[in-house]
């Protein structure tokens, strides 16, 4: 019982303080007390997920399912930066301190652990992240068909932008004095337009939805009502 309850009450607990550390100024410390337990506990979480990431991927190779080689490259990766990382391996070392070596800077491309990270991690994630661009076409292909009236409306609020954007935009409408009474045809016009008034619009009744979500996940989370944190047993 106690397993339950005692998550619940500091949950609780920790909500109610740091709303009222955000319109209390005299309860401020305490908000920045309960940050101060989340980061401990966030280092904490770090390292039960570096535990969960060796475990899950050992007994991969170990079983030798499907795709066992790129976990044993996953460890491989994780211990070479790890060890780099805390032990400062090749760090730069420190104009203030030189014969200090954990006194060096390590993030910097000029040492392994930063190398590592500038040239073999940044490139991999922007690949990662260049691969999304197909998916994102392919997704849009599937919803620009005209089958009703809101598909319609994407469909041709999309081909403007996307016109407006090459060099065909301002062929096509381009030779529209600026400052003449037909200004607002010109397809760069549009484009502004449709971004400062429609997608400005859309996101911000977007961020008001999810607010209002967040808000109302928070009191439940509060009040005890949820409580899809626990465990079931």
């Amino acid at each position: 019982m106690l397993q339950r309850t005692i998550p619940i009450a500091i949950l609780c607990l920790s909500g109610a303080i740091m709303v009222g550390a955000y319109f209390i100024s005299s309860a401020q410390s305490w908000g920045e007390t309960v940050t101060t337990w989340f980061n401990i506990l966030a280092a904490v979480a770090f390292v039960l997920g570096a535990g969960n990431l060796i475990a899950m991927n050992l007994e991969k190779i170990s079983s030798q399912r499907p795709g066992w080689g790129y976990a044993a490259i996953t460890l491989v990766s994780f211990a070479f930066m790890l060890v780099v990382g805390l032990l400062k391996l090749g760090a730069v070392p420190n104009d203030k301190h030189p014969d200090i070596h954990l006194a060096g800077s390590y993030d910097t491309p000029a040492s392994p652990f930063g190398w590592m990270y500038e040239y073999v991690m940044s490139p991999l994630t922007a690949t990662m992240f260049a691969l999304l661009a197909f998916y994102v076409a392919s997704a849009a292909f599937r919803a620009f068909r005209a089958k009703n009236t809101e598909s319609i409306l994407l469909l041709g609020t999309a081909f403007i932008v996307l016109l407006a954007q090459t060099a065909a935009g301002m062929f096509l409408t381009g030779w529209i004095p600026e400052d003449s009474a037909f200004a607002f045809l010109r397809l760069d016009k549009i484009k502004a337009g449709i971004i400062e008034h429609v997608q400005t619009a859309g996101m911000r009744a977007i961020m008001i939805g999810i607010a209002l979500g967040i808000a109302a996940m928070s009191l439940r989370l509060i009040l005890g009502i949820d409580r899809s944190y626990l465990s079931k047993n």
